[in-house]
C-alpha cells in the first residue's frame, strides 16, 4: 500500500506502521515509553527489522517527487509505485512536493533526514547533491541496464565527475512544431525540414492572409525554449554547454547571431497574430488555442510534446495534432532540446536500489506512457503503448537522439533562468519587443547572468 504523507516524525521517517507488524498488548513498560516518544517509528519503518516474536517487517522506502498526490501526474506515478510494491513487496511512502520540491528536499537533507529516493526535475540538483557527497552511485546492475536501454547522453546527464548517480524516468521533447494535418493536406503544404523552408512557408502563408505562427510570449519560458533550439543549431552543442556554464558571455557573437536568426522568423511581416506585441500579450495556453480551435487564427505552434495534452484539456477541438521536428539551420545535425526527471538514491540499501532498477526497466515507463502525457527516454519501451502516433513519434525521436541538450534555463540559477520579467525570460521578451536592439539586450542578459 502506498502511503501519501502529510508530515514525518522528527526523525524524518513516515508516520505509519507496516501491516502485519502490529504488537501484542503485553508490551513492556519501557517499550510503551519508547512508543510514546516516537522512537518506535524508526523500529517499525526500517526495512528488515525484527519484532520481539522474531517476525521480520516488510521493507519500506520513502520517495519524494514533484507530482502532487492529488494531481493527474501524481495518480499516474502512483500506479507505477503500486506495480513496484506488487512485484517486490517493498512498501513505498510517497511525498508529492510540487514546486516546493527543492526546498523540501534541502530541508530534509540539512536536518539529516533525506528520503531514500528523490525524483529531481533538473540535473543541476543532482550535481549539487553529488558535490555534497550524499548520493549513492548506481550499482553495476543498474548501470548495465541503462547502457543497454538508454542513449549515452542520458547516463552522462545523470552523472557527476563520471560517476553515474541517477535514472531518467520521465522526459520531454522540446524540439517539436505542432500543426493541424488536415489543414496542411487540404492546402498542399509540406512540413519544412530546414530553417529556410520554414521561413519560406511562413512567408507564403502570410502573403495569403494566413497567420503562420502562434507564440505565447507572455510566458517568458516559451521564448527561452525558442532561443535554446535556435542557439544549439547555430552555435553547436559545445558552445551551448559553454553558454550554460557561463564560460562565454551572453554578449558573445554566437548569442547575437542566434537572435538575428530567430528574428527572421518571429519578426517577419505577418508571421505572428498582431505582430510581436500581440505575441507578448498571449499566454502559452492561448497560443495553443489559436492553432487548435474551430476558428483557428494561426497555423503552427512550436513547443514541447505536452502540446497535445493542452489541446485535450484547454480546447474543444477534435483535431489530432501532428508535429515536425524543429528544422535544421544551415545544415546543423539533428538535435533534441528537452527536459526530464531523474531519480537518485540517498543510501545503498537493497530496497532503495531495487526501486532505481525498476525505474530503469521499460515496464515501469509503459504503465504511465499508456495514458499519454508521458515520454520515456528508454529505447526498449514498447512503442505500441503510447496512445497515438504523434506521441510514439516524439518518444522515438527523444529515445534515439544522439545529440540531446537539457533545457538551458533549467540548468542555470532560477534568478536568471526561471523568474518572470527578468533574466532570460525578461530579456528575450524585451528582445521580441525591440529586435533591432540586440547589443543592449545581450548586455542586459550578461548582467542578469550574475544574479
Amino acid at each position: 500500500m502506498i502511503l501519501f504523507l502529510a508530515w514525518p516524525f522528527a526523525d524524518g521517517r513516515p508516520a505509519r506502521l507496516p501491516e502485519g507488524n502490529r504488537r501484542d498488548s503485553d508490551f513492556s513498560l519501557g517499550l510503551v515509553a519508547r512508543l510514546l516518544i516516537g522512537l518506535i517509528v524508526w523500529t517499525v519503518a526500517t526495512a528488515g527489522c525484527t519484532s520481539e516474536k522474531g517476525e521480520t517487517s516488510s521493507p519500506a522506502i520513502t520517495v519524494i517527487a514533484k507530482w502532487g498526490e492529488d494531481s493527474e501526474e501524481g495518480h499516474r506515478f502512483g500506479l507505477v509505485l503500486n506495480a513496484f510494491e506488487d512485484r517486490t513487496g517493498i512498501s513505498v511512502n510517497y511525498i508529492g512536493a510540487g514546486n516546493e520540491l527543492p526546498l523540501v528536499l534541502s530541508t530534509r537533507v540539512a536536518s539529516g533526514n533525506p528520503p531514500d529516493i528523490a525524483v529531481l526535475p533538473q540535473p543541476g540538483l543532482l550535481k549539487d547533491l553529488a558535490m555534497q557527497e550524499i548520493l549513492s552511485p548506481l550499482t553495476d546492475t543498474i548501470l548495465t541496464r541503462l547502457e543497454r536501454s538508454f542513449a549515452r547522453v542520458w547516463i552522462d546527464l545523470a552523472s557527476y565527475e563520471n560517476v553515474p548517480y541517477g535514472v531518467f524516468f520521465k522526459a520531454s521533447n522540446k524540439s517539436t512544431v505542432w500543426y493541424d494535418p488536415e489543414f496542411f493536406s487540404k492546402n498542399g503544404l509540406n512540413p519544412p525540414s530546414t530553417w529556410d523552408e520554414w521561413i519560406a512557408l511562413s512567408t507564403e502563408l502570410s502573403d495569403e492572409g494566413i497567420v503562420p505562427l502562434a507564440v505565447g510570449a507572455a510566458d517568458g519560458w516559451v521564448l527561452s525554449d525558442w532561443f535554446e533550439n535556435v542557439y544549439v543549431r547555430t552555435a553547436g552543442p559545445t558552445m551551448y554547454d559553454q553558454l550554460t556554464l557561463h564560460e562565454i558571455p551572453w554578449t558573445h557573437s554566437s548569442v547575437k547571431k542566434a537572435l538575428r536568426t530567430l528574428g527572421k522568423l518571429l519578426t517577419g511581416e505577418g508571421h505572428l497574430l498582431e505582430g510581436p506585441d500581440g505575441a507578448l500579450r498571449t499566454t502559452f495556453v492561448e497560443s495553443v488555442q489559436q492553432v487548435f480551435s474551430e476558428e483557428a487564427s494561426a497555423t503552427m505552434i512550436y513547443e514541447g510534446d505536452f502540446v497535445p495534452g493542452i489541446v485535450a484539456k484547454e480546447t474543444t477541438s477534435s483535431i489530432s495534432p501532428e508535429f515536425f521536428e524543429f528544422p535544421s539551420i544551415d545544415g546543423s545535425a539533428p538535435v533534441v532540446v528537452g527536459g526530464g526527471d531523474v531519480a537518485v538514491a540517498f543510501n545503498e540499501l537493497a530496497e532503495t536500489m531495487a526501486f532505481l532498477e525498476f525505474l530503469a526497466e521499460p515496464t515501469s515507463a509503459e504503465i504511465w506512457a499508456a495514458f499519454g502525457g508521458f515520454t520515456s527516454p528508454n529505447r526498449d519501451v514498447d512503442p505500441s503503448v503510447y496512445p497515438n502516433e504523434a506521441s510514439r513519434k516524439s518518444a522515438a525521436s527523444l529515445a534515439k537522439a544522439e545529440i540531446f541538450r537539457f533545457d538551458l534555463s533549467d540548468l542555470v540559477s532560477s534568478c536568471f533562468g526561471a523568474t518572470a520579467g527578468v533574466g532570460i525570460w525578461g530579456g528575450l521578451q524585451e528582445w521580441l519587443s525591440h529586435p533591432e536592439d540586440i547589443d543592449r539586450i545581450t548586455n542586459r542578459l550578461e548582467q542578469d547572468a550574475s544574479c
